[in-house]
């Protein structure tokens, strides 16, 4: 998901606090809990995947838009990679368009959650602009904590609790997503999407796809069909809830 921003330093100064909410988004679309056939226990091992692979995870804390630069170029010049677009963090700046671009979500199988992600992520970026422009500043946490929360969202999704970095204390999804949506609802109405940002509500209330493929596999075998047959039963039901929202 691509926001735009009119500057490669406001981009990095609010890459570096957006990296807090990053595990939010991450856990209210977790979708693929499978994995060749098996249940993997996490509810987006989609992440796993993307993160076998260098310059992945969460993206570095850096100073300025220069610093950044000058870090792309060291890896391009030692022949690591060919350009900026080679970097896979969960969220960057874009290589070709002047954005900010988020990767950590996974991919949302109703169209409604999909849409409440983009309209999280774009609130989150105007919130944290705007105490950027008004010279308040956000308090950057370490990566060792956000890394915390990003595990914790990639295994549970929104089913268990995530560590509320202000506090230092664990804090349920339902507490979180209430916090989240007071903060961000006066970019939400300036924005217009008021109704897209509390959707986030109904996610939490009644999980992600990740639950419900577990759901539809639990009840596939307890009707009788072997593993293929539950785990094309998966597919059908991802099908029908992509096509609910078309």
């Amino acid at each position: 998901m691509h926001v735009g921003l009119s500057s490669g330093e406001k981009a990095i100064a609010v890459s570096n606090a957006l990296a807090s909410y990053l595990p939010h988004l991450l856990a209210l679309s977790c979708s693929s809990p499978f994995w060749e056939g098996e249940d993997t226990g996490l509810a987006s091992y989609r992440l796993t995947v993307m993160d076998a692979l260098p310059r992945t995870g969460l993206p570095d804390p850096v100073p300025s838009y220069g610093e950044y630069t000058r870090l792309v170029d060291t890896l391009v010049e030692a022949g690591c990679l060919e350009d900026a677009s080679k970097i896979w963090w969960d969220a960057r700046p874009s290589s070709k368009y002047p954005t900010l671009e988020m990767r950590i979500a996974d991919v949302c199988t109703r169209l409604d959650d999909a849409v409440c992600i983009a309209a999280l992520y774009q609130c989150i970026l105007s919130f944290l602009l705007r105490l950027r422009l008004s010279n308040q500043k956000w308090r950057v946490y370490p990566n060792t904590l956000i890394g915390e929360n990003r595990w914790r969202a990639q295994r549970y999704g929104v089913t268990q609790s995530l560590l509320d970095l202000g506090q230092g204390q664990m804090t349920d999804m339902p507490e979180l997503v209430e916090e989240l949506i007071a903060m961000l609802m006066p970019d939400a109405e300036r924005l217009d999407c008021v109704r897209q940002v509390e959707h986030a509500r109904k996610i939490v209330a009644g999980g992600t796809s990740a639950g419900r493929q577990r759901a539809a596999f639990a009840t596939a075998t307890k009707g009788g069909a072997d593993r293929g047959e539950a785990l094309r039963a998966v597919v059908d039901h991802l099908i029908d809830e992509t096509l609910e929202g078309l």
